[in-house]
């Protein structure tokens, strides 16, 4: 069964793009084609104006980071997870990694500091720390592309706020395919992309979007707003 179906989408190199829609969409599709999981059965994905299918798989995903909502982590120490994304890399540009992703106050704490034992799949740690790992370990990478995939969507309101903070320092001017239900995390992308069905039904920005009288991305964000005002 097609899950994306005509969708047409070009991100500009050092543009923000986001991909808004509810679920099963084919948001999540979207990476999976990017990153090869699977090959369109129908059209092209073009990486640099080549298609994916020419690239050593290798190179091609080494361009990239990933966060996504699911922080994998190894039962290893805060640096080897950390460094996993670039093995070669100096403890100074991890450190530095680590500063830039907000993640280096909360490390410290830890009396074993980089030496902490995460655990398996980091349950020693809160959801708002894997994350800002995850974010470190993305910029160590300095990666071409960057794809956030529901990267803040199971956080409370100050964890939230702490990734946000660092994933802005991350996607400054660089390429970013942020996907999201959260309007803190796309309204100030470049281009919004809001699939419905398997289609884009509308593009633009946050603003020219919420011009659109019946619009789909502005219903959208006004039932956030509208949930946003019941819980409180």
């Amino acid at each position: 069964m097609p899950v994306l179906q005509g969708l047409n989408l070009e991100i500009r190199e050092g543009q923000q793009c986001a991909l808004v829609g509810s679920s099963g969409a084919g948001k999540s599709t979207v990476v999976q084609l990017l990153y090869r999981f699977h090959d369109p059965q129908q059209g092209a994905l073009l990486v640099q104006g080549r298609d994916a299918r020419d690239w050593p798989l290798e190179e091609l995903r080494g361009r990239m980071a990933w966060v996504p909502q699911d922080v994998v982590l190894f039962g290893r120490s805060i640096l080897e997870n950390i460094r996993y994304s670039r093995p070669e890399a100096s403890d100074d540009e991890v450190r530095r990694a680590a500063e830039d992703a907000n993640a280096w106050e909360f490390i410290e704490r830890f009396p074993d500091g980089w030496n902490t034992q995460v655990g398996e799949r980091g349950v020693q740690l809160s959801g708002g720390q894997r994350q800002r790992i995850a974010i470190a370990r993305a910029m160590l990478r300095d990666p071409n592309l960057l794809v956030l995939d529901e990267a803040t969507s199971s956080l409370d309101p100050e964890s939230e706020s702490l990734v946000q903070s660092a994933l802005e320092t991350l996607m400054k001017g660089r390429t970013s395919l942020v996907i999201a239900h959260r309007l803190s995390t796309v309204r100030h992308a470049d281009v919004i992309a809001f699939i419905h069905e398997g289609q884009i039904a509308e593009m633009g920005s946050h603003d020219e979007l919420m011009q659109l009288e019946g619009g789909r991305y502005r219903a959208f964000v006004q039932k956030q707003w509208n949930g946003t005002l019941t819980s409180h």
